[in-house]
């Protein structure tokens, strides 16, 4: 775990058996938070929640595969005051399909139907933290990624990662979509942005500007 600077408390915690990033975005004024990708093994984040009496106001997801959604359903279990649950409507067939999750050798309960279908430029509130939806398809046909202005930085899923993109031979993947989303919302961005991927350590545009082969 590691917390972030600036107003907007923002932990990482990393855990499953593909080393899932799934992130905890906090406004410490109000305790309310936002649980972005939860994947497998996600005991040591309700504890966190509960331990510091974080108010959970929904679960947000870059895309629907079975990796970054593996922990929705536990989540919901112990949380069950009717969090947000958002994903982008063109990653809904894969998410009905429990992320492809038995293709790859896993086991995923079906889920609910998320309550709250994201929309690239719309912007959630964390109590006073805004975070904004980027549409950035390529990996998955309906993946996002999430800005914070606040604290700039961005949740990026498997869209990129430090010297690396997301894969593209995966069902709705598209190699020349996921260049087109880097290239045209991702380094708009000014260098010293940080980026969140969903595998790995974080980076920056500005490191990716300029050592990324892709």
């Amino acid at each position: 775990m590691n917390p972030s600077i600036n107003t907007v408390e923002l932990i990482t915690f990393t855990s499953g058996p593909l080393d899932n990033n799934t992130y905890l975005v906090t406004d410490p004024a109000s305790a309310e938070t936002m649980i972005i990708d939860p994947s497998f093994d996600i005991h040591s984040l309700t504890l966190y929640i509960h331990e510091h009496q974080l108010d959970l106001r929904g679960i947000l997801l870059t895309h629907a595969h079975f990796d970054h959604i593996a922990g929705v359903n536990e989540l919901l279990k112990a949380f069950p005051d009717n969090p947000i649950v958002g994903l982008h409507p063109s990653d809904l067939d894969l998410w009905r399909a429990c992320g492809n999750a038995p293709a790859y050798g896993f086991k995923l309960d079906p889920l609910p139907d998320p309550n709250r279908f994201l929309v690239g430029g719309e912007c959630l509130l964390v109590g006073g933290v805004h975070i904004d939806v980027i549409d950035t398809p390529g990996h998955s046909p309906g993946h996002v990624v999430f800005s914070i202005p606040d604290t700039q930085a961005i949740i990026c899923g498997d869209l990129i990662f430090a010297c690396g993109i997301g894969r593209t031979d995966l069902p709705g993947g598209d190699y020349s979509q996921l260049l087109h989303s880097i290239h045209t919302k991702i380094l708009s961005f000014p260098d010293g942005t940080r980026l969140y991927p969903g595998h790995g350590p974080e980076t920056t545009v500005g490191d990716e500007r300029s050592n990324n082969p892709f």
